[in-house]
């Protein structure tokens, strides 16, 4: 035997499907396309690898069609018999219709909201603002205070003329500080 054979692992691992797949479709071979190594494990043949090989892919685009409409099928009498399910639809279907009144409702508060913002922030600036001027109103008056004082205060005869005042003797301006600190507790004392 010159052929190339392999074994049902061998092409299952080519054709990416699964050893059962392929001992399946070995199995219904005629009986001289069935070849058995000496060890007894099976062998395919290039003739019985392009049947198989044609199987497997009508078999593979045949099954995937079935099992969409199968499972399409089932889920629909499935969906009709079980209550949780057709409950779980109602509310799908309500939370669709309800969508764009929740939507329209959120818009709504959202603008609402920066309209609040947008006042609250006028009237941040205005009170930014009239704390301003009150500063400045503030300074203008301390000025003008300091001007009416200045313009008030009569000054003394004695202040005008810095000789008119008498000169102090080192003993008075020694007694002056004892003179203070006498207090009416310090009398029991001296």
């Amino acid at each position: 035997m010159s052929e190339n054979l392999k074994t049902i692992k061998e092409l299952a691992d080519e054709l990416s499907v699964t050893k059962q797949n392929i001992q399946y479709h070995y199995q219904r071979l005629p009986k001289e396309l069935q070849l058995k190594s000496s060890n007894g494990s099976n062998l395919i043949n290039s003739k019985a690898e392009k049947i198989i090989l044609g199987k497997v892919e009508s078999g593979s685009k045949s099954n995937t069609k079935d099992q969409q409409i199968s499972s399409k099928e089932n889920f629909e009498d499935e969906k009709l018999d079980n209550p949780f399910i057709n409950r779980l639809i109602k509310e799908v279907e309500y939370l669709k219709i309800d969508k764009d009144k929740i939507i329209s409702t959120k818009d709504q508060q959202i603008s609402s909201k920066d309209q609040q913002i947008e006042k609250l922030t006028n009237l941040l600036d205005q009170q930014q603002r009239l704390a301003l001027q009150d500063k400045k109103l503030l300074e203008e008056y301390k000025e003008e205070i300091k001007e009416l004082k200045s313009l008030m205060l009569p000054v003394r005869e004695d202040e005008k003329d810095p000789e008119a005042h008498p000169s102090k003797d080192i003993n008075e301006i020694k007694e002056e500080p004892e003179k203070k600190n006498k207090k009416w507790w310090h009398f029991g004392r001296m």
